[in-house]
């Protein structure tokens, strides 16, 4: 099925019981076993089934199998944030006294996890520039478990060269993870292009309304981890927290996915709720009409932004003359979702007073809503990180991000117009 069908049908048909064509909300702590043996097989993962919501529950089941599909993965793990999916993707190879590649340009609460909550775990982070992927071999050492990045950054607007990171991660023997939040599955497609994990945060696009926080891991299935052995220990040695399972004996190909399933999910606990898979189900079935509209804007915004007097720069990546177009153009169709940033020539100041004096477009820090949004990262979602730690994650003092919605092109530039006029 091709993807503006697997959005809607993807991991779902009708209930054989109820015959209910809505995806049910199964709104339960626990499932009842058969028999006393019946639970004891489902916590030795000899058979599937439903133990406790805070490990899977079949409404977010169908989520995962959802998502999964629809970025050409063999399985997913949803769970209750972006920041936790993109925690527990790390956390299911890497522990104390290893070490991750990171570019710097990302998400204010992603940089600050890297750069200060696993090194206080004992991950440490190493970051790289993305515009130069030959540099991430001279930091892999035999305690790399991950190299990762951000499809498009947030809020700088780049994209990554996937296959240059991918090439070089796996001639050192580590998986490429890519949060592919932005683009979401309907623009870009990281598996194609030689990533192994992909994480969201279903709270942005994926959800796109604005009424269900959520994150989503999801597994290719094509790294060997079985072939590195000594690297990747967690997953080819018996784990005494779970009955002595090796997960790539039981599991072969699913043995990160399930991992990441078994241990930080089910001992750090941070589940999606049932009544979140639903909303984000639902908002899953308009993706590929709500990102055509959202791309449009977004473009026709930002070619507006750049021929404006007052505007000093425009990032966005598929503008003509970006740095990043090339890239955009290959890994994503030449689209780039609807972040985009600028600044204007009266500086932070002038910002402040162009965010004040917004009235359709709405002040707050989310993306990815069907509603158009702005904020200044400096103050806001990169609030936490000095000065220079905002310049490396690509947040200059006098930014501001607008995340472009599905309102009528002229409302939103009558918008951004007058309140462009109000900061001069």
């Amino acid at each position: 099925m091709r993807i503006e069908t697997l959005a809607v049908h993807g991991g779902f048909s009708p209930d054989p019981t109820t015959k209910a064509v809505a995806v049910p909300i199964y709104q339960t702590t626990s499932f009842a076993f058969d028999s006393t043996q019946h639970g004891a097989d489902l916590f030795d993962l000899k058979v599937q089934g439903n133990i406790y919501t805070r490990i899977m529950n079949p409404t977010t089941d169908v989520l995962e199998k959802r998502v999964a599909a629809m970025e050409g993965g063999i399985g997913a793990l949803a769970v209750a944030s972006g920041m936790a999916a993109t925690c527990y993707a790390i956390q299911t190879i890497a522990e104390t006294g290893d070490n991750i590649i990171a570019t710097s340009t990302l998400y204010g609460g992603t940089y600050n996890l890297f750069a200060h909550t696993l090194p206080q775990l004992g991950i440490e982070v190493r970051f790289v520039d993305y515009r130069k992927p030959e540099d991430i071999a001279g930091l892999i050492d035999a305690r790399t478990k991950a190299v990762f990045c951000e499809s498009i950054g947030n809020p700088l607007g780049n994209v990554v060269d996937f296959a240059a990171f991918a090439d070089i991660a796996h001639a050192h023997g580590v998986p490429l993870i890519v949060d592919n939040t932005v683009p979401s599955p309907y623009l870009c497609r990281p598996f194609e292009h030689g990533a192994d994990i992909v994480v969201h945060s279903l709270t942005k696009y994926l959800g796109g309304h604005g009424t269900s926080i959520g994150g989503i891991i999801v597994d290719s299935g094509k790294f060997p981890w079985g072939e590195h052995k000594e690297r990747f220990k967690r997953l080819n040695e018996p784990d005494v927290s779970y009955h002595g399972v090796n997960y790539v004996e039981v599991l072969g190909a699913a043995a990160y996915i399930a991992r990441a399933r078994v241990v930080p999910l089910r001992n750090m606990g941070a589940a999606i709720s049932p009544m979140n898979s639903f909303l984000i189900l639902q908002g899953i079935e308009t993706l590929p009409l709500r990102m055509d509209r959202i791309c449009d804007n977004a473009l026709a915004i930002a070619r507006h932004l750049s021929r404006h007097p007052l505007v000093d720069w425009v990032e966005y990546a598929a503008l003509e003359g970006n740095i990043s177009k090339l890239l955009v153009d290959m890994y994503m169709g030449g689209r780039a979702s609807g972040v985009l940033s600028f600044g204007i020539k009266t500086g932070a100041a002038g910002g402040a007073r162009f965010i004040d004096a917004l009235q359709l477009v709405t002040r707050l820090v989310n993306i990815g809503d069907a509603k158009s949004l702005a904020c200044h990262p400096g103050s806001t979602t990169h609030r936490q990180l000095s000065p220079e730690e905002q310049l490396k994650a690509g947040v200059r003092p006098e930014m501001i991000r607008l995340s472009i919605g599905i309102e009528h092109i002229d409302d939103l530039l009558e918008d951004i117009d007058q309140a462009l006029a109000a900061a001069a």
